[in-house]
């Protein structure tokens, strides 16, 4: 147990260690698939994931546990699965018999099916109105100050991109080959492989088409574009190609990535992608589901992902749009006009349309404020406006361009729907520990007493050793989380984890590191803001 009076420790009335969790009292890069894999769904693959750390050959410590005529057929080093692929006419039982043996191995964590997400859109009549969301979200007056900066890039994850669209060929990223990268196919190119593959054109041209350049529809934002196209001419997509097309999207340097899919349920695969792209410094907004009646769809529903929901040209909530606490703002979804192959234009609904409308405007905020994740995340929900529907309908409210781009971070706003996130003003405070041993196996609970007198927000970074994979838990108020029990957790492969928490309780937080595999030292840094 390291010493309570370790100097490495700042604050130490506000951060204490209590020692093992549980324990004390209260106290002030990736593999590519084989060829021929084949793009789109594939629902005959279990994905293994590994602990960092555990093992030098990561697709070698799987395969010499395939069974019969199951391979190996790919992996990804940045969030550490092995996707092993069985014959279609194996029988149920063989594959659970897998999935029961690999995850006994010390150094399996999960094994999982790869399913199946799709895009999230609802095809209508095109002759329906003209382009009405920038002007609804106040872009206009946010374009005064800027038509965002081509340094501050949106990745698409979605269907591919018709990079040269004569409204889109402006924007494209052209610093990446072809403007994107091909995860459904496994190739270097994004291009759509048929006309009616529009879904991700579409996406794309709203977030980061063309503005005040003479030609066809205005984009929310003039942003550099990034294609990562990870569902098929179909509209779906695996899990696999799709937590690919995550992380490399933030090993590029996306600041932004808009993720208009979902369907396919709560995966750790999914969720270690989008935690790792957060700790790239990647803001991941998602569309919350096309399905009213049920709950905020996956990814949408994570923590890690800003989730959004869709209204209609009047204001009104989308018929369509799934709802639920996990909505953070609202946006137009329903008859937005953009891009489509082959150099047209359409109006298409969902969930879908209304997440890239957040996507450009998070790309203003940046590149006029220069603000980090978590910064531009609370500024969006601070500088909404409140249209008047439940907070589960709406989350903070409908996402305000003018606003975001012409209030300062800190200052205010909005914010009036209350679903996600108080107000927070200049006020913050940083502790921050340093160099803290732990050994595989082991676990270390901190407590956090308040020092503000009205957090809004509280940022919890973990950096833990390179070869090791350490998650991080937190408890707002009830003793010492545990793996099994807590109220947040960051997860990721590796060691480097975020909790973002938004109107935190008054109770003390507790925050475990937990040492899943390896050792090493670790840094833990708890930010608090204030309104």
């Amino acid at each position: 147990m390291p010493d309570y009076d370790t100097p490495a420790v700042d604050r130490r009335t506000a951060l204490k260690l209590l020692g093992a969790a549980g324990a004390g009292g209260l106290f002030s890069g990736l593999t590519v698939a084989n060829p021929g894999r084949g793009a789109g769904p594939k629902k005959d693959e279990i994905l293994v994931g590994v602990a960092k750390g555990a093992v030098s050959d990561l697709e070698g410590s799987v395969r010499r546990h395939v069974p019969g005529r199951a391979k190996v057929v790919g992996s990804n080093n940045r969030i550490g699965y092995v996707a092993v692929k069985f014959p279609s006419h194996t029988p149920d039982r063989a594959r659970e018999n897998f999935v029961d043996t690999i995850t006994r191995k010390e150094h399996v964590r999960y094994a999982e099916p790869n399913v199946t997400f799709e895009a999230l859109f609802t095809p209508n009549d095109p002759r329906y109105g003209d382009q009405y969301a920038p002007e609804m979200v106040g872009c206009e007056g946010a374009w005064d100050a800027t038509l965002g900066d081509s340094d501050v890039t949106i990745s698409v994850v979605d269907q591919g991109i018709q990079y040269d669209h004569a409204d889109l060929e402006g924007n494209v990223d052209g610093s990446v080959s072809n403007y994107g990268r091909d995860f459904a196919d496994d190739d270097a190119d994004p291009y759509p492989v048929q006309q009616d593959e529009n879904h991700g054109t579409h996406v794309g041209g709203i977030a980061a088409g063309g503005t005040d350049n003479g030609t066809g529809h205005a984009g929310i934002s003039d942003c550099s574009l990034l294609s990562a196209r990870a569902l098929d001419e179909s509209g779906g997509g695996s899990l696999s190609d799709i937590a690919d097309a995550i992380t490399w999207s933030a090993d590029q340097g996306a600041d932004v990535i808009n993720l208009s899919l979902g369907g396919g349920g709560s995966t750790t695969t999914m969720q270690n992608a989008v935690s790792y792209a957060q700790n790239q410094g990647s803001l991941v907004v998602a569309a919350a589901g096309n399905d009213y009646g049920a709950s905020v769809s996956y990814p949408a529903a994570y923590d890690e992902c800003l989730a959004v929901s869709a209204l209609d040209p009047d204001g009104s909530l989308a018929a369509y749009s799934n709802v639920g606490e996990e909505i953070e703002l609202c946006a137009p979804g329903s008859n937005v006009l953009s891009t489509i192959p082959w150099d047209d234009y359409d109006q298409l609904s969902g969930t879908s349309m209304a997440s890239p409308v957040v996507a450009g405007v998070a790309g203003l905020a940046i590149s006029q404020w220069g603000t980090d994740t978590a910064d531009t995340r609370m500024h969006l929900k601070n500088t909404a406006e409140d249209v008047g529907l439940s907070a589960d309908e709406q989350g903070s409210g409908r996402v305000d361009a003018e606003a975001a781009v012409g209030t300062e971070p800190g200052d205010g706003g909005g914010g009036g729907g209350g679903g996600g996130g108080g107000t927070c003003g200049d006020a913050r405070t940083t502790t921050a520990i340093s160099d803290q041993s732990l050994s595989s196996g082991g676990s270390d609970c901190w407590s956090y007493e308040w020092e503000l007198a009205d957090t809004c927000q509280v940022v919890v970074d973990l950096q833990g050793p390179s070869d090791a994979t350490f998650d991080l838990y937190a408890n707002e108020g009830g003793g010492c989380p545990t793996t099994a029990s807590y109220d947040h957790r960051s997860y990721n492969w590796g060691s480097d984890e975020e909790i973002v928490v938004d109107d935190p309780s008054q109770e003390p937080l507790y925050v475990m590191v937990d040492a899943w595999s390896g050792s090493g030292t670790y840094d833990l840094e708890i930010t608090e803001k204030g309104i």
